[in-house]
């Protein structure tokens, strides 16, 4: 099977079951992502705090 055949059955197989609409949401939510995931988490992590995660929460409740 040629990957163009793979894809156009792969699209209706998706429409079939969710529907034009489901399709779309779903395949809107696929993403190739970029950047180095290890690496960037590690400079998260060595940046979080407890204070940082609290002050972020009560920004958060105060705009709600």
């Amino acid at each position: 099977m040629k990957l163009s055949e793979l894809r156009q059955q792969g699209y209706q197989a998706l429409i079939e079951a969710l529907g034009v609409v489901g399709a779309i949401k779903f395949l809107q939510q696929l993403e190739v992502g970029y950047g180095d995931y290890t690496k960037e988490r590690h400079q998260w992590l060595d940046k979080l705090n407890f204070e940082d995660l609290e002050s972020f929460l009560e920004q958060k409740k105060i705009e709600s």
